[in-house]
């Protein structure tokens, strides 16, 4: 069992709610690592980070897309710092991963500052920056496609993934 599409990107790119939209107009279901590793833990992710610290937080992540790569057929979407892990990478090769790609403008007004991002939590907007900056080269390392949604509404984005999907 391997999933049909592997979505990454990052804070506000817009990965659970495409995917929930893609998964449901090609007839599949929709999966979430963020999810699985708060119903595993019981608790949000944000109280992960405080009760047990980020590195806690890293091993229950990339147990969780381990067991999603090997156990979903359908879309699934990681946790924008899942690409962090060597491990997780190496995962993702033979994967269709696509990259979710947001601008610093874009991904701010998404997330807002009052959301519940525990690595965004001290000064957002310059961390967002940073995040993107350094993240952006091992999204690219594990995508084999990359989809722009700053500026655009999630019908078209959607219908972009498809047409990725369908012409890969």
């Amino acid at each position: 069992m391997s999933p049909l599409l592997v979505l990454v990107g990052p804070p506000g790119a817009g990965k659970s709610t495409v995917g929930r939209q893609v998964a449901r107009q090609l007839g599949v279901a929709f999966r979430d690592t963020d999810r699985d590793i708060e119903q595993s833990a019981g608790k949000r992710i944000a109280d992960i980070f405080i009760d047990d610290g980020e590195e806690h937080f890293r091993a229950l992540e990339r147990a969780a897309v381990a067991a999603a790569l090997a156990g979903h057929d359908g879309v699934l979407s990681l946790g924008g710092g899942a690409i962090l892990s060597a491990e997780t990478r190496e995962l993702l090769q033979g994967h269709r991963v696509l990259l979710l790609d947001v601008d610093l403008s874009a991904a701010s007004g998404r997330i807002g500052l009052n959301r519940d991002r525990p690595v965004l939590a001290l000064n957002p907007r310059a961390t967002l920056k940073t995040l993107l900056d350094e993240r952006m080269p091992l999204y690219l390392e594990v995508a084999g496609r990359v989809v722009p949604t700053s500026g655009r509404s999630v019908v078209e984005v959607v219908e972009d993934v498809v047409q990725n999907l369908r012409g890969h």
